[in-house]
């Protein structure tokens, strides 16, 4: 008859599967806080003490059928630590009766070999890991769980509701507060994609509107090319009705102009222009050499 696992050990390792499956299949990781996690953790451990106290019936009733040499030899076996008994199966040696009978009866050079049981701790992480790489392919072909793209877009909408919510609080930017900074180019050409591209085309290499890479400009109102561009953006223009005041009539904020007026003097000024060869829009308005960089 052998001694058996304390409860400890279950609940231990119940918890620790419960809490890696709410991790895999869990919408996200608050579960902590929700009382049907604790609900369940409870549910288990009392499941576990009811198990325990009926294995502790089966054990009494089966002590009793031992005879008086196996009574004394199990009492014997219970003094030991659970613990104790782990570390002993891992490392302690045989003497040498104890190889004698466990000694394989072949042997090649000198060598023989013992047929020793595998040590629990070793057993018990290969069942581990079988259950785990089991649990995770289950995860991660049937849930959202470990799946890079799912987690980028979550981080991604985790990351825009948070600029979101700054630029409600952020002073507004205004022509004399605008700068250029290339860290804009990305979400500016984006923007740009929204708003302008169906005028000025892709890249900015016009068509309905004028081509933005080159060096003529039909509308000046400012020495910088970059706060040039903002100033459209803002007022509109004074030629055409198409290019719409888009700040005053409340389609983009004055930090999107900012970010858009970053794109517009990235492929004017620091990229080759869009020539009519390469299917940009031929050059209207007058040639500009813009002052001041990009401020």
């Amino acid at each position: 008859m052998k001694t058996r696992t304390p409860i400890s050990v279950y609940i231990a390792t119940t918890i620790g599967l419960t809490i890696m499956a709410f991790e895999m299949f869990a919408g996200d990781s608050g579960y902590f806080s929700s009382p049907f996690f604790w609900a369940l953790i409870l549910i288990a451990i009392i499941l576990l003490l009811i198990m325990n106290s009926i294995g502790d019936l089966v054990e009494n009733e089966s002590f009793n059928r031992l005879s008086e040499e196996e009574k004394k030899q199990y009492l014997e076996e219970k003094k030991i630590p659970y613990y104790q008994k782990l570390w002993n199966s891992a490392f302690k040696k045989q003497t040498a009766t104890e190889e004698k009978d466990i000694l394989i009866d072949h042997g090649f050079d000198g060598i023989t070999e013992l047929d020793n049981s595998l040590p629990k701790w070793w057993i018990g992480l290969f069942w581990f890991g079988c259950i785990f790489c089991a649990v995770y392919l289950v995860a991660f072909s049937f849930t959202d769980y470990a799946h890079p793209d799912v987690e980028y877009t979550k981080e991604a909408k985790t990351m825009l509701a948070s600029i979101e919510e700054y630029e409600k609080s952020a002073p507004q930017i205004n022509l004399e507060s605008a700068k250029y900074s290339a860290d804009n180019i990305a979400e500016g050409q984006e923007l740009f994609k929204t708003n302008c591209v169906t005028c000025h085309g892709d890249g900015g290499k016009g068509g309905i509107g004028p081509n933005l890479t080159d060096t003529h400009w039909i509308n000046i109102k400012e020495k910088s090319l970059f706060k040039n561009v903002f100033w459209m953006l803002e007022n509109g223009s004074p030629n055409n009705p198409t290019m719409r005041p888009f700040i005053k009539e409340g389609t983009i904020t004055g930090r999107d102009a900012e970010k858009i007026a970053a794109y517009i003097y990235h492929i004017n000024q620091e990229t080759a222009p869009i020539t009519t060869a390469q299917g940009g829009a031929a050059p209207q308005g007058e040639e500009v050499k813009w002052e001041n960089g990009n401020e």
